[in-house]
């Protein structure tokens, strides 16, 4: 009698992709996005909200990280190695934006408690993505 082999078949999810260009393209729209808002020159505007600007900082760099691990979920890679990684490269991503900030732009300067508020978001979305995978992936 001849072997049966029995394979799992492919996922037909659209989150999963072999080609790692497609994955993390979202991530290098979002950072080109953070990279436009936070070099382009502005005047200085009173906030009736005035933690509005640290608000927006988590925002944007909860999207970053998001995007960054979506791109790390799609191709299969998701050890708590990505998590730190990922968390790291939005961390130097927002270093990076402020110190251009300070010596690229007239009307912005370098401000720790806005790479704080990015390191935040940054945190805060990863914790939440690997809590959503820990409950509702199958074991």
């Amino acid at each position: 009698m001849p072997a049966i082999c029995v394979t799992e078949p492919k996922s037909t999810s659209p989150i999963v992709t072999d080609k790692p260009y497609v994955a993390y393209l979202p991530a290098v729209i979002v950072a080109a996005g953070i990279a436009v808002l936070s070099l382009i020159e502005q005047t200085p505007a009173i906030s009736a909200f005035p933690l509005n600007d640290k608000l927006m900082h988590g925002l944007m760099y909860a999207a970053l990280s998001a995007a960054l691990m979506g791109g790390c979920i799609a191709i299969r890679q998701t050890g708590w190695k990505v998590y730190c990684l990922t968390g790291c490269i939005s961390a130097a991503y927002g270093l990076l934006m402020e110190v251009l900030q300070h010596f690229c732009t007239l009307t912005r300067s370098f401000e720790t408690t806005d790479l704080l508020a990015d390191i935040t978001g940054t945190i805060s979305v990863l914790l939440i993505i690997a809590l959503w995978r820990r409950f509702t992936t199958s074991h």
